[in-house]
């Protein structure tokens, strides 16, 4: 039961990240956002919040693993962890809250960096810490992209 409770724990602390950030995007979906003009390849807007709620989810399993190790044995890719997830955090009151694609793109491609780099280090730690970070370095590289399209057209 400590472990669910831990692996809960560590899922919400991820998800409050999106649901923080949520409180920038909310707003601006069908204002600011609505106006923009985007790629062909842009989702639709639905797909956004099952897609991250999904990511968040898989993070904060990547995180209990580490929990389990330890400190001592984790601290570098804890300290990593908990980078990227402030990075991921500053983004949507980047591009959506001072509605500056500019701004967000360059501190998406810094998420990105250290997103890849908190996998290494997990890697070596967990190797399914690392594995559920595919999913996320893969959306937020596909992120980075219409961002920067976004940027571009507008």
């Amino acid at each position: 039961m400590k472990k669910f409770l831990l692996c809960f724990f560590a899922i919400v602390l991820c998800e409050s990240a999106g649901l923080l950030g949520s409180f920038f995007t909310f707003p601006a979906i069908g204002s600011w956002y609505a106006t923009l003009e985007k790629p062909s390849f842009s989702p639709p807007n639905w797909l956004f919040g099952p897609a991250w709620t999904l990511l968040y989810a898989l993070m904060g399993i990547a995180l209990f693993l580490l929990w389990q190790k330890g400190w001592a044995k984790t601290k570098k890719a804890q300290i990593l962890f908990y980078i990227q997830l402030a990075l991921n955090l500053i983004w949507s009151p980047l591009f959506f809250g001072l509605k500056r694609p500019d701004i967000a793109f360059f501190e998406l491609v810094l998420l990105w960096v250290f997103i890849l780099w908190t996998a290494f280090e997990m890697k070596k730690i967990k190797s399914a810490g690392a594995y559920l970070f595919l999913p996320y370095i893969a959306w937020v590289s596909f992120a980075a992209v219409l961002n920067a399209a976004i940027w571009m057209l507008n």
